[in-house]
């Protein structure tokens, strides 16, 4: 649910059925910062009165600390050396839940994507947005902004989590979210694909699920499953550290060049408005966001994914499993040596070398040559 990700872009390569979403577009738009842009925003698809919609009354088990994932805080922003990607690529900018899952995936596809760009969609991704975009509709309306600031796009992204976070609440589910955070010393972003709370509402902590659509009508390999958990974890990650009530404000406002008395447009105020608040100030948004996170539980332990055949969305598998604090601690700590620029990337290991037969960069990928052809997805 995000101020401009209208359309979800799936990352497969060729035919590679595993999807790694993108979220080009709101990065297009934070990048022209004070430029005129048009933007979007969402407001749930009411199940309930307006009357009581626009109350925002949110009745929600407050944050508990046990079990939790770490604080926000913990790792303050790390200084970037200018040679670094984080410094090339993402100045001003958080990395995205899909630049981690991308980079998990193959760090050398991830340098050859952020040097030349991503390759044109196949059938296969854009069959997988689609999807995306009608799951997206069945709970979210949009509702056509302008905005003329990185600060606004900002004030967006936090007004959808509001608006979303208490469609989860009344409703049970919300999709679509924008969560973000600090993970082991940088800005990471991301939306949660979904959110649920269980029907007969005990317990109140939601459940973070992710669809993916698959090419073929086949089990997901394990490396796909590896990248899927990699994702929902760090979305666990963001949802649970924003309820701790740790929000670093003046990080934000630093890492990010945002102006905190910014005064908001008539047309974000109108929509602001429109779902029952009054703030003239991005910091008033702020206040909003941080207010909203405290009223809201962390989510369980257990996170879904569903994996779906692309031609007629039959389930072909849920796969539940536990998050791993130990294990994705460890696994972004070394992702982020890449974008640090500590090390060159890495080639895929020798079990992993069939992705390369699905790369379209395997024509200038010097590992490439050093492989037997192998395929097993």
């Amino acid at each position: 649910m995000s101020s401009s990700a209208a359309a979800r872009t799936a990352s497969e390569v060729g035919e590679l059925p595993v999807e790694i979403v993108s979220e080009e577009e709101m990065a297009l738009i934070e990048a022209a910062l004070s430029a005129a842009a048009a933007a979007t925003a969402t407001t749930a698809r009411p199940l309930l009165s307006s009357a009581v919609r626009r109350a925002a009354q949110i009745s929600c088990a407050a944050y508990s600390s046990a079990g939790s994932s770490g604080d926000i805080e913990d790792s303050p922003p790390l200084p970037t050396p200018r040679s670094s990607r984080l410094a090339r690529f993402r100045e001003r900018r958080p990395l995205y839940v899909t630049d981690i899952t991308a980079t998990e995936w193959c760090e050398k596809q991830m340098e050859l994507v952020l040097e030349y760009g991503k390759p044109e969609r196949t059938k296969a991704m854009k069959a997988g947005s689609d999807r995306h975009a009608q799951l997206e509709q069945e709970v979210i309306e949009r509702v056509n902004v302008t905005v003329r600031s990185a600060e606004e796009v900002w004030a967006l992204k936090f007004m959808n989590f509001i608006v979303g976070t208490n469609q989860l609440m009344f409703d049970g589910i919300t999709r679509e979210l924008p969560v973000i955070g600090i993970v082991e010393g940088s800005w990471v972003s991301g939306y949660i694909d979904e959110l649920r709370v269980p029907v007969d509402g005990f317990p109140l902590s939601p459940i973070l699920v992710d669809t993916k659509t698959r090419y073929r009508q086949k089990i997901p390999l394990e490396e796909q499953k590896r990248n899927g958990r990699l994702q929902l974890m760090c979305y666990k990650y963001l949802w649970d550290n924003l309820i701790a009530e740790k929000f670093p404000d003046d990080n934000f406002f630093s890492y990010f060049d945002l102006d905190p008395n910014y005064l908001l447009s008539d047309d974000i105020n109108k929509f602001i408005g429109s779902v029952g608040f009054n703030a003239k100030t991005f910091k008033d948004v702020l206040k909003y966001f941080k207010v909203t996170c405290h009223t809201l539980s962390r989510s369980q332990e257990q996170l879904l994914l569903r994996y779906e055949f692309q031609e007629d969305h039959s389930l072909i598998e849920e796969y539940q499993f536990s998050y791993d604090a130990s294990w994705f601690k460890d696994q972004m700590r070394e992702l982020l040596g890449f974008w640090r620029g500590d090390r060159e990337p890495k080639f895929v290991s020798e079990e992993e070398k069939w992705k390369c037969n699905i790369c379209k960069f395997a024509r200038v990928c010097p590992f490439c040559p050093l492989i037997a052809s192998t395929s097993r997805c």
